[in-house]
C-alpha cells in the first residue's frame, strides 16, 4: 500500500554520509600567506571560500583527505551511475543555495516525487494499516512539539516526551522520527533541536550527484588536498594554519571540520580553545547513517523509480530501503542510530549480510538472489569526518550558536553550527557563507578589484595518476570522508 499522505517521510530524504572517490577541483601548492584560510573543503568550506574570493581577498582552502566535497561525494564508477555515498538530497530546493547554485554549473535539479511505502512482514501494509502508521507517527512528533512550547519547560530526550500507547507502531515511528532522520536515537536527541528543525518536506537530488555538485562548485576554488591541518594558532593578530608540509600565515581563519573532529584534539589550538567551544562541540555529537548499495537488476522488489520503504518493526534492528535509485537498478539500504554504529563497527561483510537479510524478510530470497554489485559505506571509520550528521543531546541546543561564535580571527562553520537547518548540505553551506561575512567585516569589507591587475602565478602540483574504476572489494573497506562541512 503506497502512502500518500505528505510529510510521512519528509525525515526520509536523509543527508546521509560516505566516502569520495573523485576530486574535481584544482589543486595547488601550500601557499605561505592568505587573507583567509579555510580548514576543509566540503560544503561549508567551499562556500565560505568562494565568498571570500568574490570579496576580493586572497583565500585557500587546505583539506585533509584527496577529494573534494567532505560529507558529500557521488561514485560514478562502482554501479556506473551516479551513486551519492554521501549526503543524498537538497531540502526546500526553493530557498536551498545549492539548488540555485546548481543551474549556472550545469548540474541538473529534480524534485523527488517518491513512492512512501510500509512493509509488514512479507506483504504490503492494507490502507487502514497505513493510515495508523500515519496517524501515530503524527501523534508522536506532536508530543515532541507540545512539549517543546510549554512555558518553562526542562529540554529532555525526545524519548522522554513520547505517548506511551504507540502500540504496534512504536518501533517505526522511533526510526523516522529518529536515526532515519538524524543518525541518533530518541533518548540522545535533545526535544528544542527537533522542534527548532526547520520543515524539510521539500526534496530534490542532483541527477549528476550532490558530491559533483560541490565538487564543481569549487573549480575556481584553490584547495591543497591531502595536507591535514595539525596546529591553529589564532592568539591576536599573529593566525597561523600549520600542516605537516608547511605553515600558512593569515589574517583570518574558517574552521569547517566537524564536531567529532573538533572534539578528537587532531588539531592542536594554541591558545587552547576556550571550554565553551569544546564543550559546544562535544554537546553536539556526530550520529551515525551508513548505506548499503546494491546493484538489483530487473526489479525484483517490485518497487517504483525512488520509492523509500520501511518496515513495521519490533526493535532497532531496522532499516530504510531506497529503491531505483533516479530509475537505475541501484538500491540502498540505510541503517543509522545506535544499531547503524554497532553494525558498521562489525565491518563491510556483516554490514551486506544484514542488507540481506532484512530484505529476505521482507521479499524472500529469490528476490535478494538477484544482487549483484555491492558498497557500503562507514562514516564513523573516516579519520577526518568520524561520524554523519550532528545531533544536540538534551539541553544543548543553544551549543549550536555557542559553536559558530567567532574567537578574534578564528572562524567556525559547517552544518552543526546552524540552528535549524543542521545536518543538511544547505545548512552547512549557509554557515559558510555567514562566517565568510564575519571574515571579510573583520578585513574591513570587500575589496575593490585591482584597476590593473596582475596575474597570480599558481604553482600545481604534478597531476595524479588517473586511479583505474575499482572492484566492490576495493570499496568495501575503512572508509574515511560529511559535508567536512
Amino acid at each position: 500500500m503506497t502512502m500518500t499522505r505528505r510529510g510521512f517521510l519528509a525525515a526520509s530524504a536523509l543527508t546521509a554520509i560516505a566516502r569520495p572517490l573523485d576530486a574535481f577541483a584544482a589543486v595547488t601548492s601550500l601557499p605561505r600567506d592568505a587573507d583567509v584560510v579555510v580548514v576543509g573543503a566540503g560544503a561549508a568550506g567551499i562556500a565560505a571560500a568562494r565568498k571570500i574570493a568574490a570579496g576580493g581577498r586572497k583565500v585557500v582552502v587546505i583539506e585533509a583527505t584527496g577529494q573534494i566535497g567532505g560529507r558529500c561525494q557521488t561514485d560514478t564508477a562502482t554501479f556506473g551511475v551516479p551513486f551519492d555515498r554521501g549526503a543524498a538530497r537538497l531540502y526546500i530546493p526553493e530557498s536551498n543555495p545549492l539548488a540555485k547554485l546548481a543551474r549556472g554549473a550545469g548540474v541538473d535539479i529534480a524534485n523527488v516525487t517518491s513512492g512512501q511505502k510500509m512493509r509488514i512482514g512479507r506483504r504490503n501494509a492494507r490502507a487502514g494499516e497505513a493510515e495508523d502508521f500515519l496517524a501515530t507517527l503524527v501523534r508522536a512528533n506532536r508530543a515532541i512539539d507540545d512539549y517543546a512550547r510549554m512555558v518553562g519547560r526542562i529540554d529532555l530526550a525526545c524519548a522522554a516526551v513520547l505517548p506511551k500507547d504507540l502500540g504496534d507502531w512504536q518501533g517505526a515511528s522511533e526510526f523516522v522520527l529518529g536515526p532515519m532522520a538524524t543518525g541518533r536515537d530518541l533518548k540522545d536527541l535533545s526535544v528544542m533541536d527537533q522542534f527548532r528543525a526547520q520543515d524539510r518536506d521539500a526534496v530534490a537530488v542532483a541527477r549528476q550527484g550532490i558530491g559533483a555538485l560541490v565538487a564543481k562548485l569549487a573549480e575556481p576554488v584553490p584547495v591543497v588536498m591531502s595536507s591535514p591541518v595539525t596546529r591553529i594558532v589564532w592568539s591576536g593578530r599573529d593566525l597561523q594554519v600549520e600542516t605537516q608540509t608547511g605553515k600558512v600565515a593569515a589574517r583570518a581563519i574558517i574552521v569547517t571540520v566537524s564536531t567529532a573532529v573538533l572534539s578528537s584534539g587532531k588539531i592542536k589550538f594554541a591558545p587552547d580553545l576556550p571550554k565553551r567551544q569544546l564543550e559546544a562541540a562535544s554537546r553536539l555529537p556526530l550520529g551515525n547513517t551508513d548505506r548499503i548499495a546494491l546493484e538489483v537488476p530487473g526489479n525484483p522488489f517490485g518497487l517504483g523509480r525512488d520509492d523509500v520503504l520501511i518496515e513495521q518493526s519490533a526493535n532497532n534492528r531496522t532499516a530504510a530501503l531506497f529503491a531505483n535509485v533516479n530509475g537505475s537498478s541501484l538500491c540502498t539500504v540505510d541503517v543509522a542510530g545506535a544499531f547503524g554504529r554497532e553494525l558498521s563497527g562489525q565491518g563491510e561483510t556483516a554490514m551486506i549480510a544484514f542488507a540481506k537479510e532484512w530484505l529476505t524478510k521482507l521479499f524472500g530470497g529469490d528476490a535478494v538472489a538477484q544482487v549483484k554489485r555491492t558498497a557500503v559505506t562507514r562514516w564513523d571509520a573516516a579519520p577526518y569526518v568520524m561520524g554523519a550528521m550532528s545531533g544536540a543531546l538534551p539541553g544543548a541546543q543553544p551549543m549550536r550558536r555557542v559553536l559558530a561564535e567567532p574567537l578574534g580571527g578564528l572562524f567556525f562553520a559547517g552544518e552543526a553550527t546552524h540552528e535549524s537547518l543542521y545536518g543538511t548540505v544547505g545548512g552547512a553551506w549557509e554557515s559558510g557563507e555567514r562566517a565568510a561575512d564575519s571574515a571579510l567585516r573583520r578585513l574591513g569589507g570587500v575589496k575593490e578589484p585591482d584597476a590593473n591587475p596582475q596575474p597570480q602565478q599558481v604553482k600545481k602540483r604534478r597531476p595524479q595518476r588517473q586511479r583505474v574504476a575499482p572492484t566492490a572489494r576495493d570499496l568495501l573497506g575503512p572508509t574515511g570522508s560529511t559535508f567536512s562541512q
